[in-house]
């Protein structure tokens, strides 16, 4: 239940963050995110160019319209991963509430689809 609390208020805050952008004017789409691997490949990526322009001492204004690009990336990353985990802390609530009643099918079957999933985030 802890876990399912602190996923849900992470979720909150990044959630925020994706809304705020919605209030401005879109023209850039970035790559989509499709599938959780493919959200999960993208914001390591996006994040790894990221991190290479940031540590510059100073940018460009080139460098800057590439931040501004790579950002759009980045949140539709963010914004596939926050749905998958907000269905993957469900799963793992039918795993708790399982093993609470000792259904050790439902355990093992719902286990399964919990670590298929958090697998692609953390191997």
């Amino acid at each position: 239940m802890r876990l399912k609390i602190f996923v849900c208020t992470a979720l909150l805050s990044l959630s925020t963050a994706v809304l705020a952008h919605s209030d401005r004017p879109d023209h850039f789409e970035g790559l989509p995110a499709n599938t959780l691997t493919e959200a999960v490949q993208n914001f390591s990526a996006y994040n790894a160019k990221l991190a290479e322009l940031v540590a510059l001492d100073s940018l460009t204004p080139h460098q800057l319209h590439e931040v501004h690009q790579l950002t759009y990336t980045l949140e539709n990353a963010l914004e596939k991963m926050q749905a998958e985990l907000a269905e993957l802390a469900e799963v793992l609530e039918e795993v708790h509430v399982a093993s609470e009643h000792s259904d050790g099918a439902k355990v093992k079957a719902r286990g399964q689809v919990y670590l298929d999933t958090a697998r692609k985030l953390v191997p």
